[in-house]
């Protein structure tokens, strides 16, 4: 291996990865993936669609699964910075309904590995952040559940970006609309 560290979590299956980077004046080079490296590392899939996204300062988007076309997720940021949250959807897991969650930046170039089967959702901290993420299955339009960013049941403690409040974050009405733990499909 040599090339990512991995961190594990208090919930299993969800790593944090971080790339060795080679820099130098010119700037730096990092492999994103390398099925290989994952595979001993324990992450033995295979990702078929690629996603990116950007959004703006305050941004909150989430907490999304998918209910019959469960997807693991390999996250990362390419500009600015993000709170990265997954919410343990297993049942019968030992951490049914608990969350984990961890910055994600195009500084610290860390990614975060999501198995199927838990929810996902970010909070944009920087004024501005790309995300991307690749996934074990297609996007089906109609097969997207939902849990309420702000649950009790769960307990999120959502980082607020600097100089707002949870007043000022910008949540879409789908996501301000899901039930909680509880309601889950």
């Amino acid at each position: 291996m040599g090339k990512i560290t991995v961190e594990t979590c208090h919930i299993e299956g969800l790593k944090v990865i971080t790339p060795t980077v080679f820099g130098d004046e010119r700037g730096y080079f990092m492999e994103t993936y390398n099925y290989n490296d994952f595979k001993e590392a324990g992450i033995d899939v295979q990702f078929v669609q690629d996603n990116q996204s950007a959004s703006k300062k305050g941004v909150l988007r989430g907490l999304h699964f998918q209910i019959h076309y469960p997807q693991d997720k390999l996250v990362r940021v390419v500009n600015g910075e993000v709170f990265d949250v997954a919410v343990d959807l297993r049942e019968g897991s030992a951490t049914y309904g608990q969350w984990f969650g961890v910055r994600l930046s195009a500084e610290n170039k860390k990614q975060f590995f999501i198995p199927k089967n838990f929810a996902h959702g970010f909070i944009v901290l920087s004024d501005y952040a790309e995300f991307a993420y690749k996934c074990t299955d297609f996007y089906h339009p109609n097969d997207e559940g939902g849990l309420f960013w702000k649950d009790e049941t769960i307990g999120v403690q959502w980082p607020m970006p600097e100089g707002m409040t949870e007043k000022d974050l910008i949540i879409s009405e789908k996501d301000r609309k899901w039930g909680g733990l509880t309601a889950k499909i």
